[in-house]
């Protein structure tokens, strides 16, 4: 039971930090999910949004994040 604690513990305090990176992005005026060469069509019956770019920039920057944390705690 200790292990599913920490677990939710750790959950959380990432949801808690993703969080604050997307508050603080809109702060600062990173425009996540409008950069150039996100998809974004628009038609007469609806729309279709795919921000590929932004996808890639934050899988990006989360792959460096963990790695960082990784080594740290080695």
């Amino acid at each position: 039971m200790e292990t599913l604690a920490r677990t939710l513990m750790l959950v959380g305090i990432a949801v808690f930090l993703i969080g604050g990176g997307v508050y603080l992005a809109a702060k600062f005026g990173i425009p996540l999910g409008r950069l150039p060469g996100d998809i974004h069509i628009e038609g007469r019956n609806g729309s279709f949004h795919f921000p590929i770019v932004s996808s890639i920039l934050v899988s990006i920057l989360l792959t460096i994040l963990v790695n960082l944390i990784g080594r740290l705690f080695k």
